[in-house]
């Protein structure tokens, strides 16, 4: 499964462009790669892992703006096209045999 972040900031006064970093910094403590502006993405490894970083997302939100969180499979994630531009490197395929921890 991989989990999309999608959000909009506001980042006109001070006190809105140090919440848009603190955002974007816990995003990439927590193992997020940005896909686009604004689009970070993760692989989880099953629907627990889904609600435990649901939760930390929903306790570090920051005050304003809009945030979307979408969950797709692998296959849906596979399937979605890239019209321009190449891939990124964090981009590269990951088949389920992969995410297995032993």
């Amino acid at each position: 499964m991989r989990m999309m972040v999608f959000f909009d900031l506001p980042v006109v006064t001070r006190a809105e462009r140090r919440a848009y970093t603190q955002f974007r910094r816990f995003l990439l403590s927590e193992g997020y790669d940005m896909i686009q502006f604004s689009v970070y993405g993760r692989i989880l490894n099953g629907a627990d892992a889904q609600e435990k970083h649901m939760k930390r997302l929903v306790a570090n939100l920051p005050p304003d703006g809009s945030v979307r969180v979408l969950t797709v499979t692998e296959k849906q994630y596979a399937s979605m096209a890239l019209l321009v531009g190449m891939p990124l490197f964090q981009e590269k395929a990951v088949t389920a045999n992969q995410l297995l921890l032993f």
